[in-house]
């Protein structure tokens, strides 16, 4: 079955995974931005996650069965079997699900499709996407047919962006196929790279589920601690300390309050609204717990304010100094950063602010 692979998408999912199959099967990084081929090509990764010595070790591969090679040209991956899509889903200006890239991703590879290749879709997406928009799109653009002339799979994507603990390898991996045999094909193929293990769910749908779920607890569980935070404050209490207290039953879970942003937590949770709302059905928790992590910054912003005119300090005369920019530590990502909300609502209240990330 396996011949080369192809990882659309060169970004925190998809070159860990590229990097990966590399070692097994000879792989092809595709990414649309030539400026992204061209810093990996010279063996600087800015998104950290691999080292120089890693990258020099794939792209300078001499056995022709293994190895890593990048590109930019759609045509250089029409002879892969294999095709991995791990492109971005975000959201728009009004936290609509924008598809747009894994459309675009979806219409390139249909350009460079055969018979017996097999598509597979590690992007996040609300349970049912798969099947209701992206295989009709290959269907019409290539004439082949589902299950007859090509294969759809979705294994979602784990990555934890600056996590050196919980990296692809050691995450168990859930996989699932357009059917039985695509399934069991998936399977085998990523159980060549995931020690972890790999979990098969029984449909894509069921896998899709599964992955918006992941982020969308985690979402709901910052959004009560978050919560909680504002209660205490005003009853005179510290947050950390009750949680530290309560985190000595054995079924407590510890989360602490902040921001929530990054292209994952903050965003996932609305492909799941959305498509509850187009099924009839309106998902108050989910988007509660949204409203609740978005007003954080403003939050945090209106506390200083308070605390410094409760100190009777010029707000004029101040300097806010805010440590740190990304959307998390550790991690270069600055999308959907929260921190950009702080500063704007900062500057409403004071003039001299810095910020500094190394």
């Amino acid at each position: 079955m396996i011949k080369k692979i192809s990882i659309i998408g060169l970004g925190y999912v998809g070159l860990p995974l590229a990097h990966e199959f590399s070692k097994k099967f000879r792989t092809i990084g595709f990414d649309i931005s030539s400026n992204r081929i061209e810093t990996l090509k010279k063996f600087q990764d800015t998104t950290n996650e691999l080292t120089r010595q890693e990258l020099e070790a794939a792209l300078l591969e001499k056995d022709k069965n293994k190895g890593l090679v990048l590109t930019n040209k759609i045509e250089d991956i029409s002879d892969c079997t294999i095709h991995i899509i791990t492109v971005p889903t975000p959201v728009d200006k009004n936290n609509k699900p924008d598809f747009r890239p894994l459309e675009k991703a979806t219409t390139s590879i249909s350009g460079i499709l055969k018979k017996g290749d097999f598509v597979i879709y590690e992007s996040t997406v609300h349970p049912g996407a798969t099947e209701e928009i992206m295989i009709p799109i290959i269907e019409q653009q290539t004439n082949l047919k589902l299950n007859t002339d090509f294969f759809v799979g979705y294994s979602p994507e784990r990555i934890n962006p600056g996590d050196p603990v919980h990296k692809l390898k050691n995450i168990t991996k859930i996989v699932s196929g357009s059917n039985e045999y695509a399934t069991k094909q998936i399977e085998n193929l990523y159980s060549t790279i995931i020690e972890a293990g790999v979990y098969v769910a029984e449909n894509i749908k069921t896998a899709e589920a599964a992955k918006v779920i992941e982020n969308t607890q985690r979402d709901l569980n910052i959004a009560f601690i978050n919560e909680l935070s504002k209660i205490f404050n005003l009853l005179g209490v510290d947050t950390k300390s009750v949680i530290e207290a309560a985190s000595t039953k054995w079924n407590f879970i510890p989360f602490y309050p902040g921001l929530v942003g990054g292209h994952c937590i903050g965003v996932d949770p609305y492909y799941l609204a959305e498509k509850a709302i187009n099924s009839g059905y309106n998902p108050e928790v989910i988007l509660a717990g949204r409203r609740i992590n978005d007003s954080m910054s403003e939050y945090i912003s209106n506390r200083i304010k308070y605390l410094a005119s409760a100190q009777n300090l010029n707000q004029n005369n101040l300097k806010v100094l805010v440590l740190g920019v990304t959307f998390k530590e550790d991690c270069g990502d600055v999308r959907n950063s929260k921190v950009f909300d702080l500063i704007y609502h900062l500057r409403k209240n004071f003039k001299n602010i810095t910020v500094l990330d190394p």
